[in-house]
Parts: C-alpha cells; structure tokens; sequence
C-alpha cells in the first residue's frame, strides 16, 4: 500500500517558514550556533536545520521550544501573559455547547 503524502495550504507553509525563519534569525543575532541550540533542545542538529527551513514534518513542541529559547514570542509578547491567556480561552470554551454533533435522530418503536 502507498503512503499517502500530506498537503498543506499555502497558510501554513508560509507560516512554518516565516517561523523557522524567526528562530534562526534571533539564534544568529545572539551567536548562538546550531549544535549548542540544538543542544539545548535535546535535538539532532539536522532536526534544528528542519526546523529553520520549516519543515512540517516536526513535531510542533519542538518547534516552540525552539522559539521559546531563542526568545521568538508564541502568541503574545510577554510569556507571562500566556497563562491568563489560556484561562481566558477555557472560559469562552465553557460557554460553548459540550456537543458539536448533529443530534441523533430518534427513532420511534411505538407500534
């Protein structure tokens, strides 16, 4: 059986770029090289390449966590905000009704 090969919208590859290109801009303005980054993440450094390039293929925690050392922001500007941030989003999810799914229809055994 041939594997299917994924597609991603031009949204998202732009974005994984633009990101991978982010963390390797502020690594070199701080001097950091790419084994002691890689390093740090617990990462080969052909992963970190991947990462900079933006390749989709890795795994997303990865790819914050690079960011995050390097200093690149992840959703806000100050990492102390994310916390309320994430409260806030619980919050409007539990508005939210517990079922997305079409209702079942009933069915009617009253002969």
């Amino acid at each position: 059986m041939k594997a299917r090969t994924r597609t991603y919208s031009r949204v998202t590859r732009e974005a994984l770029i633009m990101m991978g290109g982010l963390i390797r801009l502020t690594r070199k303005q701080l001097k950091i090289s790419e084994a002691d980054l890689s390093e740090r993440i617990g990462i080969a450094r052909s992963t970190l390449q991947m990462i900079e390039k933006g390749d989709p293929k890795v795994e997303i925690g990865l790819v914050f966590e690079a960011a995050v050392l390097v200093g690149v922001p992840l959703f806000v500007d100050e990492p102390s905000r994310l916390a309320s941030e994430i409260a806030r989003i619980h919050d409007r999810l539990a508005l939210l009704p517990q079922s997305v799914r079409r209702s079942r229809i009933e069915v009617s055994d009253d002969f």
